[in-house]
């Protein structure tokens, strides 16, 4: 039996994706944000609130690197969405993380997460329900060796990656492959002479 629940932003998996821009003074800032994703071969798009310091410092920059959060750092990145920049002057530094500045675009790259796409700003788009959406084009993908497979593509299960609920508030692990994109479902192809 099928039951209403009204409206809510059900959608999972939602990703844990780490925004990192730069703040007035040049120090890092990273914001943990799971609304937005891959939206081209080369683009992104970020849907968050324009009243986070990360918004302010995406319209000054015009720039901003874009991570996979590993389980590895599942407790600092939870921590980046748990405090504003606005209000904790020393956020970055707090975790014991490490960054660099991106020789692409004005932005850091947390050399700590296993996966970091950098990103200029070719679009910053106001909502008519007041929403703040941001489209980045990916400039580069930066990867850490170990997560590498022996042809050098990704490897999700060495990604260690996690994704967020928005059911109970949770994050799980992902990894286990199931299927083949693109093959598993041929078999309900009509085969035709």
């Amino acid at each position: 039996m099928k039951k209403d629940l009204g409206v809510k932003p059900y959608v999972f998996p939602m990703p844990v994706l780490m925004i990192a821009t730069y703040d007035e003074e040049e120090k890092v800032d990273v914001m943990n944000m799971a609304w937005g994703g891959i939206c081209d071969d080369n683009m992104v798009a970020l849907n968050i609130s324009e009243d986070h310091q990360t918004a302010d410092n995406i319209k000054k920059r015009m720039a901003f690197t874009l991570s996979i959060a590993d389980i590895d750092h599942l407790a600092e990145s939870d921590y980046f969405g748990t405090v504003s920049g606005r209000n904790v002057e020393d956020k970055f530094e707090r975790t014991g993380m490490h960054a660099v500045k991106s020789a692409r675009v004005d932005a850091p790259i947390i050399l700590d997460y296993p996966l970091t796409l950098e990103c200029k700003v070719v679009e910053l788009e106001h909502t008519a329900n007041g929403g703040f959406r941001v489209l980045g084009e990916i400039l580069n993908v930066i990867v850490d060796s170990k997560v590498l497979d022996e042809n050098g593509n990704v490897d999700p299960t060495k990604l260690n990656a996690f994704v967020f609920d928005q059911f109970q508030n949770g994050y799980y692990k992902i990894g286990e492959k199931v299927g083949d994109a693109w093959k598993s479902g041929r078999k309900f192809i009509k085969k035709t002479k």
